[in-house]
């Protein structure tokens, strides 16, 4: 018995050794698109991605983006772009300097585009094979080109949290809060809350329905309004 416990032992801690190590480039490319002809012609298209390159050691670099647009009767309804990359500095299994830039503009909020590199620190409350909680705190800079006026550059205090809780094995609930807050001009702040649902359909598909709104404090010009939401229903591809 002591001799088939150790070559099991043995055989275990074999097939261990020669599993490959989890890939250092991982992430995801989605795509959305919905239709309408007859009374109404509209369409409404979606486009994200998500890179993540890990190497085991103590720098992970992100990435994340969204485009959206859409049209009703051949006039532009919608016209949003984010984009944001990340590198973080782990100091520990929780805790991680970070530096980020964040890139934005949306044609109906009148911001051509807005800027605003920032480095902080971010930290996992909780982290479990199925919850993870996490918020950051970062300062640096914004710059932010609105249509008809000039680029107004300030300094910046970002915050955000983020949650991601494993439903089942083919199941996850996402919810992402990020706020940035211009430090000469407080009142004028940016909002943005997500909420998601994802379900796979294999290993590498899956099927996303995510809610957007962002708020911005202070409109660029009158008529504009503060608050935009957004759902979304995308086909995902993971790599």
């Amino acid at each position: 018995m002591l001799i088939a416990a150790t070559l099991a032992g043995a055989q275990t801690q074999a097939q261990t050794d020669t599993q490959p190590p989890p890939p250092a480039w991982t992430g995801s490319f989605g795509a959305g698109l919905s239709l309408t002809r007859g009374n109404s012609d509209t369409s409404n298209v979606n486009v994200s991605y998500t890179v993540k390159h890990d190497p085991a050691d103590h720098f992970v670099f992100a990435s994340k983006g969204l485009w959206l647009r859409g049209s009703r009767d051949g006039e532009l309804t919608a016209s949003r772009l984010s984009l944001e990359s990340r590198l973080d500095r782990k100091l520990d299994d929780r805790t991680s300097l970070s530096a980020q830039v964040q890139y934005g503009r949306d044609r109906f909020k009148q911001v051509d585009y807005l800027v605003s590199p920032t480095a902080g620190v971010s930290h996992l409350l909780v982290s479990t094979a199925v919850t993870e909680l996490a918020v950051k705190l970062s300062v640096g800079g914004v710059w932010e080109k609105n249509t008809g006026l000039s680029v107004e550059a300030d300094g910046a205090l970002s915050a955000g949290q983020q949650v991601r809780h494993q439903l089942s094995d083919t199941a996850e609930f996402t919810q992402s809060l990020a706020a940035l807050w211009k430090i000469g001009e407080f009142d004028d702040s940016l909002y943005t809350l997500g909420l998601g649902l994802t379900a796979s359909i294999t290993s590498r598909t899956q099927l996303k329905v995510e809610a957007i709104d962002t708020y911005k404090s202070k409109p660029t010009a009158a008529g504009v309004r503060k608050n935009d939401v957004s759902m979304l229903v995308s086909f995902v591809f993971k790599f």
